[in-house]
């Protein structure tokens, strides 16, 4: 009796199941699907490409002592800024005071010896050919041009050993903020040594790197020459931080190299940015949204599209008889929520921005009018207005 009422009741569960599937299928596979659809219309837009970098700065100069010595004070704070010229270490100087006194008095020597072989050649200038030779006047005129000689030696001596003072005091090569000192008080430091006793940043200007790929710029060119782009009267650039801050500073082109990189095929594009709080530090990565020039064309929202591989983007448009179809265009660049797309449309047609990401071609639309924010929210284009609240009185 167990088996026959197993055998009896695997037919009713599948026709239950079945009855189920059915149950949940709409007739008719659901009628039309309800889509957002924006009218395209061509309009004059901007043309923008979005490019990744990193920040360098103006001036960073390694301080490096030029003397032998020994540390005897840090002059400066870590962190906080200086200016051009301004003490950041002493080292000992007894050595070199005393090497600037002996120079000086080498100098005094030297200049007492100028007087009296002047004179003397003076005197054999008025007396040769009466008890003076030509040989003894020769041999003054010697002297005095030996004594010359060794007073401008002298000064030299003294000018290299008061430079050598004067190097016992470290100074910031360029205005910038200091970093944390690499020697402590009583260090001993040599002239010209490989290891740097800080570093002076310059942090306002400072420069923004960018990376563009050379096809796109040739492409960007014979664009140009056309005249599918204007080029504007400068680039606008607006920067973006790691944390999607955008920059709240103008950035203006600075130069362009003139070499493509062999391991990445892309050039340098240098910015100049004031950075007159701080924010942009050497070493950060940033992304660029630079504006090189207006377009005639269509705006694609980026949500109502699909990046390919080729560097197309797929979308999807109702045709006459409201069902889907799809095609591929190439942008010519981007704004922050869509893309810029030059050929391949034309006025009125109608773009699928919602209910896309399952569609076939040929899927029977029902479509419905939206509009769609400079931000890329999608509204619905036929939502009631609020009323307007009753007069006093009503």
């Amino acid at each position: 009796m167990k088996i026959f009422a197993a055998r009896t009741l695997a037919p009713l569960l599948v026709l239950a199941f079945a009855l189920a599937a059915g149950a949940q299928t709409p007739p008719g596979g659901g009628g039309p699907r309800k889509a957002g659809v924006i009218e395209l219309a061509r309009g004059v837009v901007p043309v923008e490409v979005t490019l990744t970098g990193q920040a360098t700065a103006v001036e960073d100069a390694s301080v490096r002592p030029l003397v032998d010595g020994v540390i005897t004070a840090i002059l400066y704070e870590p962190g906080r800024e200086v200016a051009a010229g301004a003490p950041l270490f002493a080292i000992d100087s007894q050595t070199y005071q005393a090497s600037v006194a002996a120079a000086e008095a080498n100098l005094r020597s030297a200049e007492a010896a100028v007087g009296p072989a002047r004179a003397a050649l003076q005197r054999y200038e008025k007396l040769v050919g009466t008890g003076v030779t030509a040989e003894a006047l020769e041999n003054a005129r010697m002297t005095l041009a030996q004594a010359e000689a060794a007073v401008a030696v002298a000064e030299a001596s003294l000018q290299t050993a008061r430079i050598a003072l004067d190097r016992t005091t470290i100074r910031s090569p360029v205005a910038g903020v200091p970093d944390v000192a690499q020697v402590s008080v009583g260090d001993l430091v040599t002239s010209g040594q490989s290891t740097a006793l800080t570093t002076v940043t310059a942090l306002d200007p400072i420069h923004v790197d960018l990376s563009e790929a050379s096809a796109r710029m040739l492409d960007l060119r014979a664009r140009i020459e056309s005249g599918a782009v204007k080029p504007g009267d400068r680039m606008a650039v607006r920067l973006m931080l790691e944390n999607g801050q955008v920059f709240d500073g103008t950035g203006t082109l600075s130069s362009v190299s003139s070499r493509v990189s062999t391991s990445t095929g892309t050039v340098r594009v240098r910015f100049r940015f004031d950075n007159p709080h701080r924010v942009i530090i050497p070493g950060m990565f940033v992304r660029a949204s630079v504006t090189l020039g207006t377009a005639e064309g269509y705006l694609i929202p980026q949500m109502a599209a699909q990046l390919q591989a080729d560097g197309t983007i797929a979308i999807w448009l109702a045709d006459a008889e409201n069902r889907a179809q799809t095609l591929r265009v190439t942008p010519m660049g981007s704004t922050d929520t869509a893309w810029i797309v030059g050929q391949g449309l034309k006025d009125g047609d109608r773009l699928l921005v919602d209910s896309i990401d399952s569609l076939a071609a040929g899927t029977e639309i029902a479509p419905v009018a939206v509009t769609l924010s400079p931000e890329g929210v999608i509204t619905d284009a036929a939502a009631p207005q609020a009323a307007p609240a009753p007069a006093a009185g009503n």
